[in-house]
């Protein structure tokens, strides 16, 4: 039980960490596309930042850590921590208060590690947490079991209200329609109202409305990181990527004094993302296929996803949403209610030589393809279960219902098998007729053969 009350509030990191740093791009860019210019990024130590990774304090409140043992087991994928650490699963931390109170918190790990061919696979989206349903009587659960094992009056009890006061705060607010996908915008939005910019201070009551909708998005890879010039599928984070990726602890921060804390730490933690490689493709490859792929995809989609192999580019692009034709929901939001980047370009995180700077785009970022086959489903809002349905958008199902475990990927399609449904069924059904969650655009290989999108799907295999 208290293991899922850290987590539900963890989605608030999903969104800060799609970094890089590339600088070139094609001459001329295609029509209907924007070039990112890159930002001038703080250097790091990669050692140290996998170290505050994993036992850092970026979340600072949570569940007590003797609270959380009770009922149970130490997970065999602890990452291989030591102390208090040993056996806790790989998607928490346990950090000490200066009043020695100890509480297991959530990590970025929440949302970008998965489970793939029975492997951890640190840096790939988290593509099954479920974020449908508010687990308001799990926390009165702990709130209960805390005040009778530490009374009202202890560190225990006044470090688990500071995050049981966010997840209150914001917990119905970030309800997503359907499993696997991440409602990591709306929880920055939400824990932006009850921040005063100019110290990050709570705030009881809201500053200012969020919006009702909450967009569904996918948990892009880590490792494309080290190619990007700008944050978020819209590309709106630009400036320093530490400082932007350092707003994840706003869910449990006291002031911008610990902001400074964290922000003074997380180049060495974009340093450690910036090492991370995609897995290899685990399954046979049809090598003459592949090659014939290659020079389609050469042909037809380096323009904006870039070129691999012997000649590696990156072109960072936006595509406009008249262009790609992909939901636009999500690009939509931040133009039509502009509060969110407003506050956060006049906070504490838009000053300074190193400031990070919102600034919605009018289209989605083109991204790069490297270990494209572990990262379905695809598109920013993960409405199309697999590459060849990608590729041929008349067949993508508006309804469909994937599985959930290793054995569930197809090394045939390249994504998650599914079965076609005719109505949402439940929380596992993806509806792409919701708001948000349309399956549509992207139709740029509408017009290949199947022989040539087979050949396609072979060489994104390699990648």
């Amino acid at each position: 039980m208290f293991p899922s009350i850290v987590k539900t509030c963890a989605a608030v990191i999903a969104a800060v960490f799609l970094l890089a740093n590339a600088r070139h791009h094609p001459e001329p860019i295609p029509p209907g596309t924007v070039y990112l210019e890159p930002s001038n990024q703080r250097p790091g130590d990669p050692a140290k930042g996998y170290n505050y990774l994993i036992y850092g304090d970026y979340v600072s409140s949570g569940v007590p850590l003797k609270i959380y043992r009770q009922g149970t087991r130490n997970s065999r994928f602890d990452l291989g921590r030591k102390g208090v650490s040993q056996g806790i699963p790989f998607n928490f931390n346990v950090v000490t208060t200066a009043d020695s109170a100890q509480f297991v918190v959530p990590n970025c790990l929440t949302c970008h590690a998965e489970m793939l061919d029975g492997q951890l696979v640190i840096g790939l989206g988290n593509n099954t947490a479920d974020h449908t349903e508010y687990n308001a009587s799990q926390f009165r659960a702990a709130t209960l079991a805390i005040a009778m094992k530490y009374g009202k009056r202890s560190p225990e009890w006044k470090g688990f209200q500071t995050l049981s006061r966010s997840h209150e705060s914001i917990g119905r607010l970030i309800l997503t329609q359907t499993r696997g996908v991440n409602p990591a915008d709306k929880i920055f939005a939400s824990l932006a109202a009850h921040r005063r910019a100019s110290d990050l201070t709570w705030l009881d009551d809201k500053q200012f409305d969020v919006p009702t909708d909450v967009v569904p998005t996918d948990v892009p890879a880590w490792w494309l990181m080290k190619k990007k010039n700008a944050l978020y599928y819209n590309g709106l984070g630009r400036g320093d990527f530490a400082r932007l990726s350092a707003a994840s602890g706003m869910l449990t921060m006291r002031d911008s004094a610990e902001a400074q804390h964290i922000d003074a730490l997380f180049p060495d933690v974009m340093a450690w993302i910036r090492t991370l490689q995609p897995p290899k493709y685990p399954y046979p490859i049809d090598a003459d296929l592949a090659a014939a792929g290659k020079k389609i995809f050469e042909k037809t989609c380096y323009k904006c996803h870039g070129t691999y192999g012997d000649s590696v580019s990156y072109p960072n692009l936006v595509v406009s949403t008249e262009k790609v034709g992909t939901d636009p929901l999500l690009s939509q939001t931040y133009q039509r209610f502009p509060e969110y980047h407003n506050w956060y370009n006049e906070s504490w995180y838009g000053q300074g030589p190193n400031k990070g700077i919102l600034q919605p785009n009018d289209g989605y970022v083109a991204p790069p393809l490297d270990g494209v086959w572990a990262t379905a489903p695809y598109l920013h809002n993960a409405s199309v279960p697999t590459l060849d349905d990608l590729l041929n958008s008349p067949q993508r199902p508006a309804y469909w219902k994937r599985g959930f475990s290793n054995s569930d990927y197809d090394p045939v399609k390249v994504g998650w098998r599914y079965t076609v449904e005719t109505a949402k069924k439940d929380r596992e059904t993806y509806d792409t007729t919701l708001p948000g969650y349309g399956n549509g655009g992207h139709r740029f290989g509408d017009k290949l053969t199947d022989e040539e999108r087979k050949a396609v799907v072979a060489y994104l295999k390699t990648l």
